[in-house]
C-alpha cells in the first residue's frame, strides 16, 4: 500500500512545496506505524531485560529516545490542586533539563507528567497497558499524537488488538519503573495503585522518591507513609537530579554551545532563532524575514535532517 501510495504522489509531484507536503505526509505514516522489537535490541529498552519477569517483546509508535537521565512520575487518577501545581512544577523544570519522563499516559497524574513534560519541550515516554492501535483511554488519544509528534515514543508488551483488561495496567507498572533511574510519587492514596509501581520499583533497585503532602489529605497518605519507610523527600526538582547524579551545569554548557552552521542562509535563521528560544512557527517566520514559503521549506528539511523536531501545534524545538 505505501509503495504505490508513493508511487502516485511522485508522480504528481510538480513543485517544492508539494514535495515537502509528501515528505511529511510519509513521515506522520511513519511515526504512526507499529513497530515490534526485542527489548535488548534498543539501548532505552535494554534494561529492562534485567527485571523480574521481563517482557518478551515490545511494541511501539514515535520515536525511541537514546538513553538518557529518564525518571518515571506517577501518582493518583484525581490529583488534587496542590497536585497539580506541583507536577507542573517539577515535572517541567526535569524535563527543560533534558531528563526524560516516563509514565502511563492514564488519567490523572500520568497525563499531567506528559503534558508538562511536553510543554517545556522535553522528551517523554507513554506505557500503556494495551494493544497501540486502540490506545487506552480513549480520551487522551489527542495526547498519544501529541507524544509521538515530540519525538517521544508509546510502548506496550500487548500486540495489537489486544484488549483492555485491568490487570494489564498493573503488569504494565513494572515496564514504567523498570525504564527509569528515579520513580517520583507524587500523589497516593493508602491503597493507591501507584504504590504498585513504587513496590516494583523497590523490587527493581530503582530508587523511589516522594512528594511530601498535607497530613490531612488522603492523596498524600500514600507518599507520606512511603518517606516515613525510607524514600526520599521530593522538594524540588534539583533534589530529583541530583539522585540520578544529572549535571544540570554540563547540561546547560551543551545547550549553549550547540551551534551548527547550515550552506542554506534561510536554515541557519530559523535554527539559530530556534536556538534562542523561539519556537512558534508563525513568529520564526516574521523574525527571520522570510516568507511563508521560505520559512517553511526551511523549517521542514531542518525537521527531515533532524536539526529540530516538531511539537505540533506549530510549534519546533531543537534537537
Amino acid at each position: 500500500m505505501l509503495s504505490s501510495l508513493t508511487d502516485v504522489a511522485l508522480d504528481n509531484i510538480d513543485n517544492v512545496t508539494t514535495l515537502i507536503l509528501f515528505c511529511q505526509l510519509l513521515k506522520r505514516i511513519f511515526m504512526n506505524e507499529i513497530k515490534e522489537l526485542l527489548p535488548e535490541n534498543a539501548e532505552f529498552t535494554k534494561r529492562l531485560c534485567d527485571i523480574d519477569d521481563p517482557p518478551k517483546r515490545l511494541w511501539y509508535v514515535g520515536t525511541l529516545p537514546e538513553r538518557k537521565p529518564t525518571v518515571a512520575v506517577v501518582g493518583s487518577r484525581k490529583p488534587t490542586s496542590y497536585g497539580r501545581a506541583v507536577s507542573a512544577k517539577i515535572v517541567g523544570e526535569l524535563a527543560a533539563a533534558g531528563v526524560i519522563i516516563v509514565s502511563g499516559m492514564a488519567i490523572g497524574h500520568d497525563g499531567l507528567a506528559h503534558r508538562a513534560c511536553l510543554a517545556n519541550h522535553g522528551t517523554t515516554v507513554a506505557v500503556i497497558g494495551n494493544g497501540l492501535d486502540n490506545p487506552h483511554p480513549h480520551s487522551n488519544q489527542k495526547l498519544f499524537h501529541q507524544i509521538i509528534d515530540s519525538g517521544g515514543a508509546v510502548i506496550s508488551e500487548y500486540p495489537a488488538g489486544t484488549n483492555v483488561h485491568g490487570w494489564q495496567f498493573l503488569a504494565r507498572n513494572r515496564l514504567i519503573s523498570g525504564l527509569a533511574d528515579v520513580v517520583v510519587v507524587i500523589e497516593a492514596s493508602v491503597h493507591s495503585g501507584t504504590l504498585n509501581t513504587a513496590a516494583h520499583a523497590l523490587s527493581q533497585g530503582r530508587t523511589v522518591m516522594a512528594v511530601p503532602g498535607n497530613i490531612t489529605s488522603p492523596l498524600s497518605v500514600g507518599c507520606n507513609k512511603l518517606i516515613a519507610q525510607g524514600a526520599q523527600p521530593v522538594l524540588s526538582a534539583k533534589d530529583v537530579l541530583e539522585a540520578i547524579g544529572f549535571d544540570e551545569a554540563a547540561h546547560t554548557r551543551k545547550s549553549v554551545d550547540h551551534k551548527i552552521r547550515f550552506n542554506s542562509p534561510d536554515a541557519q535563521k530559523i535554527y539559530d532563532l530556534i536556538l534562542a528560544g523561539e519556537s512558534d512557527g508563525d513568529a520564526l517566520q516574521k523574525k527571520s524575514g522570510l516568507d511563508s514559503s521560505a520559512a517553511s521549506i526551511a523549517l521542514t528539511m531542518l525537521e527531515l535532517n533532524g536539526y529540530i523536531k516538531s511539537l505540533g501545534g506549530d510549534k519546533f524545538m531543537a534537537n
